[in-house]
């Protein structure tokens, strides 16, 4: 089993990201300083098994930073969302059915910092 699953497989044992699963995640993730598609999925699957849940606030921020910084700081679109991006995008937060507050955090984010937005993500804020 990769070091990945071990790892989602320990945070979501409780049912909640606590402030000490937050720094763990950052410390794996951020180890080679990027985030990667991998790493980017295992946080919405994260994110879709804890919504609604009282995780710790940073658990929040580091998903909509993390998250952020794998959509806009690529190298076919920076600081971009390009169809292919939106196109996962949408389907990541499709994906549960929920449109949960830390994902529209996300989309209000990435409006801000974006140069600009697909249409079909706009519609979401």
């Amino acid at each position: 089993m990769s070091e990945l699953s071990e790892l989602k497989k320990s945070i979501l044992a409780d049912g909640i990201i606590d402030k000490e699963e937050v720094q763990q995640l950052k410390a794996v993730l951020y180890a080679d300083g990027v985030i990667d598609k991998e790493e980017a999925e295992l946080l919405f699957e994260l994110n879709d098994a804890v919504s609604g849940k009282e995780s710790d606030k940073s658990w929040g921020e580091f998903f909509v930073d993390a998250i952020t910084n794998f959509l806009l700081e690529d190298e076919t679109s920076p600081g971009e969302i390009d169809e292919a991006e939106a196109k996962w995008l949408l389907a990541k937060i499709q994906g549960d059915g929920n449109l949960d507050e830390i994902e529209l955090a996300l989309l209000k984010n990435l409006k801000a910092k974006a140069k600009s937005l697909p249409q079909s993500l706009l519609e979401l804020i």
